[in-house]
């Protein structure tokens, strides 16, 4: 009878997880409707940095879906990738791809991984279908499904981490931390619409010191979006037309920002010997402020008010590809106005959030300023 007992548990078992499989019609960033048998187990990510949004949701191990991804965490947050392949070695095992804009993935290794679905960014759209990628994976069955923390991760970010709630079954935890984000954020933009305050014009730089030109920046999306939210004015959101541009130097200098907010991230493996500024999960500090000093010393910036005031920082560039945006408005609205937000403790909740939602430790090293005190 004790056979039997144990045959009937396992067939109600079994039965069980057979109906707990579903095809969903899932509607991406694009518009696009996508059917996906969910919960998926087997997940191929068109970019690394994707499981920004996954191990929110993913906690228990972020990676246990992923059999392949784009090469591009170990490069450009090689900290942060340290710290997941510390407590879950095998990511170095996972096969890795090149991207799609530079032609370098490869669909056929995609396809012989026999993935449930792919998730690609919002920005690689264009080149997936002009390579005929998703065509060739609708071939075999494969569904294809876009995100966006990137190209306007302001307006799409909710539905972003809706989409890989439906495809890991974990919706209330994707709205758990969709309730966390918002109300932080709601927290910054009401203050300011109650206050009203005079909005200092801010120039914001992307990836500051990558490069020996100047100056890339934000239009009226992602930082720029961030910068406005905050309660400042960004001074290229005329200038630049989308979400992505260059101002030149001259520009900057004639707009006068009284603050200066720049991106930056430990990029040796792309721009080795650079001027960029090395922020990110465990900085050395040190080394970030001896940066940052030699970053402003260039022509267009030794003059204008945010140099001469100080009011020179330098925050985690990953924050324009996560979810985590929310942590920024408040660090960047903390130092537009100080006064109305000395209360708010941003490196505060971005604990919070690691505690809560992220299964590895927090280390403090996203954000700095020229006027900061570092010990050696």
């Amino acid at each position: 009878m004790k056979i039997f007992g144990a045959i009937a548990t396992l067939a109600m078992l079994v039965a069980g997880s057979v109906q707990a499989a579903e095809t969903v019609k899932i509607t991406d960033v694009t518009g696009r409707e996508v059917s996906v048998n969910v919960p998926v187990e087997h997940v191929i990510l068109g970019e690394g940095r994707l499981v920004y949004g996954l191990a929110t949701i993913d906690s228990e191990d972020p990676f246990a879906r992923v059999v392949g991804w784009r090469d591009d965490l170990k490069k450009a947050d090689p900290q942060g990738y340290d710290i997941y392949a510390a407590k879950y070695p095998k990511i170095d095992d996972i096969p890795t791809f090149g991207g799609i804009k530079d032609g370098s993935f490869d669909i056929e290794q995609a396809i012989s991984l026999n993935p449930d679905v792919v998730i690609m960014n919002l920005e690689s759209k264009a080149a997936t279908e002009d390579g005929g990628f998703d065509e060739k994976l609708a071939a075999v069955g494969i569904p294809l499904v876009y995100i966006d923390f990137r190209e306007a991760p302001m307006k799409n970010t909710e539905t972003s981490m809706r989409i890989l709630g439906q495809l890991t079954g974990k919706q209330d935890r994707a709205e758990e931390f969709i309730k966390f984000r918002a109300d932080h954020i709601n927290r910054i933009t009401d203050r300011l619409a109650k206050a009203n305050p005079e909005k200092p014009k801010v120039f914001i730089e992307r990836a500051a010191g990558y490069s020996e030109e100047c100056c890339m920046s934000f239009g009226n999306e992602n930082f720029g979006k961030m910068v406005e939210m905050a309660g400042g004015i960004n001074i290229a959101a005329d200038i630049i037309p989308g979400t992505f541009g260059t101002i030149n130097p001259e520009q900057v200098v004639a707009s006068n920002p009284d603050q200066f907010v720049g991106t930056g991230g430990d990029w040796e493996a792309y721009a080795p010997g650079m001027a960029w500024v090395p922020v990110g999960p465990g900085a050395d500090m040190v080394e970030a402020k001896r940066k940052l000093v030699g970053l402003m010393e260039r022509p267009a910036f030794t003059g204008v008010k945010a140099t001469k005031d100080d009011n020179i920082h330098v925050v985690w560039h990953q924050f324009y590809n996560s979810p985590y945006q929310f942590v920024v408005i408040e660090q960047m609205a903390k130092w537009f106005h100080p006064d109305l937000f000395a209360d708010i403790e941003p490196e505060a909740s971005f604990r919070e959030l690691y505690e809560r939602f992220l299964p590895i430790d927090y280390q403090p090293g996203y954000f700095i300023s020229i006027s900061d005190t570092v010990a050696n």
